[in-house]
């Protein structure tokens, strides 16, 4: 069902061409569905395990090592609600090992943040055509870029992306735990515009949130799109300018505010 709701212009409006697009990226670009937190966790320690095995390095029982790193997880997640900043699970992982004794490189510690991750991104959808939507954006002069509210290192999504066909189509990536700031925090949609060169009343930002995406698009001054494909806001009083049950509605939504 097209969900699509387009304002009017009012009189003596002057068209506002779009110049630029940034998403959300989980249950936006990247479609996760419903997830066993719990199992992809363990799930992910255990490949995590095995890899410290394969390298030699000393280990507890995997019970005491995947209780270990899910406390640390834990923590640090709920200490930077408190804070309202954004924690980096690579420092996490790297600080656990070397309490561990763990003699790791910079890039032993990317990869076990790699298998932590690697059982949920197998869950990961991407709707068709999404690539090639992006592609005629982009060929149309549109910047395109992401802001994601994650403690999942930009290393490691950026390697998803690049699995999934996306990664060279958004050249600007803004990751929470790379600058410190949560969406609905303005900073990090200040930085996200600065990096890309746009202005947010011509940048339309798309995201899967009211709370984090359209409350924080809308008070940064972008054009709010509500992406809900599940319906589950479809009676909530979200101040989105737009909504879609599919990222591929975006495409019409572009096209009618450059028409206004």
């Amino acid at each position: 069902m097209n969900l699509t709701r387009t304002s009017e212009s009012q009189p003596g409006e002057m068209a506002m061409r779009i110049k630029g697009i940034l998403f959300d990226l989980g249950d936006t670009l990247l479609d996760f569905g419903e997830v066993d937190i719990p199992s992809m966790f363990e799930a992910g320690a255990r490949l995590a395990y095995d890899y410290l095995n394969e390298l030699g390095q000393s280990l507890p029982s995997f019970a005491r090592y995947h209780r270990r790193q899910l406390w640390a997880i834990r923590l640090n997640y709920f200490k930077s609600r408190f804070t309202r900043r954004e924690f980096n699970s690579l420092e996490v992982l790297g600080r656990l090992s070397q309490k561990m004794g763990h003699q790791l490189t910079d890039q032993h510690v990317l990869e076990l943040a790699w298998l932590w991750y690697e059982p949920l991104s197998r869950l990961a959808t991407v709707e068709q055509g999404l690539p090639a939507m992006l592609e005629r954006f982009r060929d149309s002069g549109i910047k395109l870029g992401l802001v994601s509210n994650t403690f999942v290192p930009g290393q490691v999504l950026d390697r998803h992306l690049r699995q999934e066909q996306l990664l060279d189509l958004l050249p600007v990536r803004i990751y929470s735990c790379d600058v410190g700031y949560r969406k609905p925090n303005g900073n990090i949609f200040r930085i996200a515009l600065d990096r890309c060169g746009l202005a947010a009343e011509e940048t339309i930002f798309v995201g899967d949130s009211p709370q984090a995406d359209i409350k924080g698009a809308n008070a940064a001054g972008f054009i709010s799109v509500l992406k809900d494909s599940a319906r589950k806001h479809i009676s909530d009083n979200c101040p989105a300018a737009h909504r879609i049950g599919s990222i591929m509605e975006l495409e019409a939504i572009v096209a009618a505010c450059n028409k206004q």
